[in-house]
């Protein structure tokens, strides 16, 4: 059976399937490797340099930030926001600056999930495979529940279950239209939202300086910084920051999940990760910093700020503060389709990690399946289902509490991701210089190097201890005193990880002698397979020395050349 591949100039004909399992994977030459075998089609390369861009600057910007961030201000302050978010933010660009050097020169499928499967354990890889699925699973429930109380906003007298049903079928057409109506659904919200922070930013500025006439406070400078206000509950507060801040940067990494999708991977990824660090410092550490001076921490508005309703938004209380007319009911629009663009993002991010596990022969093979148009269509409505859990919640308590455990699984699961990451690259460095070669000829280098991805690893470490932290005694005005239920809400994505890995290495113990090691030796590590035809020019088994070098000067000279255009093109604006 042949294959139809959006390839450079590939014959799709040559593409025989007869001798393959259905549901593995299946390497073709050129850009298009790592597709589904059998009577599956691969992954369509549908998104452009635009898509990846935006996904990158907007994708992850929702609820986390625009609603949960308040109830981070009433438990730690706006210094402990701060930084905490300070140190998420840099923790997230070392995980960035890692998975952009490992998808440039492997634009998989499943991205850092095939990572971590081939360069630390395919065991590990698996679960972090299989709970990041689950996040977005259960994240995506959570999402249209808010969109739906963003409607309350203006119409508390209409249910919210309708509107959970609209933001549901919206999702659904999205869907059903492939990754080109995803790409261009995020373009045009991630723009809304960038222009909303930028306003917001400079709407604050003036705010703060005493610029708005309907505020009776004039200016108000770093008033609400005094009287211990910035470092609400001491320790426990700025620790109670983390789980808060990582919730809101979920899906950071999706652009790493692109590159088997993305048309020309190795000039648009690295693009799109530069603009990451833009991102968190503009429309995550800025809007904070704004917001915190025009709100009290202490503010009884922000004490259920972590329920999805956005009257308690700390955005929208900023702007009430102000008095401006119009302008809470603005935000209130822009947070809605914020959390229409997350709940986009989750369905993109458990799709393609479920189908890709599944390829591998992970998962049930039927969730490899992806029809003739790209689009994973088993995965899609598994993820659909999900998403009816946000009518169980609406409609019983019992729903609201089997909601709020499945919820939980996502509240510290990223730190497990986002370190396993770090622990590929360093992997992946370690065995690209066993098999002696040079950094120098990866198309994209991590600024930071390694040491980056030690620094990452580190702070995920630290993060996700302070979390358990916070579990074990929470904010309740006693010291060290311990409840059931939070606690083990805080820390159930632990053992859940930990399940699922004992579980997948037990099936390989008695069914893959091969993968019975606790981890992936180095020397065992192919670090040539999945590289494009471009690159085993520079990097193969094979190639002379001579030619090895040779190709590095002209990337190098090619990427210079680049680069002074770039600023010529620059400067030629600003003239």
């Amino acid at each position: 059976m042949s294959m139809q591949v959006e390839s450079d100039g590939y014959d799709e004909k040559n593409a025989n399937f007869k001798d393959h399992a259905r549901g593995r994977q299946f390497s073709l030459q050129g850009d298009n490797a790592d597709i589904v075998e059998g009577d599956v089609q691969n992954l369509h390369r549908g998104l452009n340099g635009f898509h990846t861009s935006m996904i990158a600057i907007g994708g992850a910007i929702g609820a986390g930030l625009f609603v949960g961030a308040g109830g981070a201000f009433a438990q730690g302050g706006p210094a402990s926001v701060l930084i905490g978010f300070i140190i998420i933010s840099v923790m997230i660009v070392c995980v960035m600056q890692a998975l952009g050097e490992l998808a440039t020169l492997y634009p998989q499928n499943g991205a850092f999930t095939a990572y971590v499967i081939r360069f630390i354990d395919p065991s590990w890889g698996f679960a972090m495979g299989v709970i990041y699925a689950i996040s977005w699973l259960t994240v995506l429930p959570f999402e249209l529940t808010a969109a739906g109380l963003t409607i309350d906003f203006w119409r508390p007298d209409i249910n919210i279950g309708v509107w959970i049903a609209v933001f549901l079928t919206a999702m659904f057409v999205i869907q059903a239209f492939g990754v080109r109506a995803y790409g261009w659904t995020e373009v045009v919200l991630s723009m809304i939202k960038v222009i909303t922070i930028i306003g917001f930013c400079i709407f604050a500025i003036i705010n703060n300086a005493g610029g708005v006439p309907t505020d009776p406070r004039g200016y108000i400078g770093f008033e609400y910084w005094q009287n211990g206000l910035a470092f609400r509950n001491g320790f426990h507060g700025f620790c109670s920051v983390f789980v808060t801040a990582a919730f809101s940067f979920a899906g950071t990494e999706l652009v790493g999940l692109t590159a088997a999708e993305t048309k020309n991977p190795e000039k648009q990824l690295p693009r799109a990760i530069r603009q990451t660090v833009f991102r968190i410092v503009v429309f995550y550490l800025l809007s904070l910093l704004l917001v915190g001076t025009l709100v009290r921490a202490d503010d009884e508005r922000l004490l259920n700020a972590g329920n999805s309703n956005t009257k308690d938004s700390i955005f929208v209380v900023a702007f009430l503060n102000a008095g401006v007319k119009g302008l809470p009911s603005v935000m209130n629009v822009v947070i809605t389709l914020s959390v229409i663009s997350v709940a986009n993002s989750c369905t993109y991010g458990s799709t393609r990690t479920l189908q890709a596990l599944a390829a591998r022969g992970m998962l049930p093979k039927i969730l490899a399946y992806v029809d003739k148009k790209g689009r994973p269509i088993p995965t899609i409505l598994l993820q659909l289902a999900f998403a009816m859990l946000a009518f169980v919640n609406e409609s019983s308590s019992s729903g609201g509490v089997l909601f709020g455990w499945l919820l939980a699984l996502s509240a510290i699961a990223y730190f497990f991701v986002w370190g396993s990451i770090c622990l590929a690259h360093i992997r992946f460095r370690m065995a690209w210089k066993a098999a002696g070669r040079s950094i120098d000829e990866l198309p994209y280098k991590a600024s930071m190097g390694v040491w980056g991805s030690y620094l990452g690893l580190l702070l995920n470490i630290v993060c996700l201890i302070a979390s358990i932290y916070v579990g074990v005694s929470p904010i309740t005005g006693e010291p060290f005193s311990f409840a059931v239920k939070p606690f083990f809400q805080q820390i159930l994505a632990i053992p859940t990880i930990f399940f699922f890995y004992i579980c997948y290495k037990i099936f390989v113990l008695i069914k893959v002698p091969e993968q019975r090691p606790m981890w992936v030796r180095i020397s065992k590590i192919d670090v040539y397979e999945g590289l494009r035809e471009r690159q085993k020019e520079i990097s193969g088994p094979n190639v002379p020395d001579s030619q090895r070098k040779s190709s590095i000067i002209e990337n190098q000279q090619r990427k210079n050349y680049t680069m002074a255009q770039r600023f010529k093109m620059v400067f030629t604006d600003l003239l």
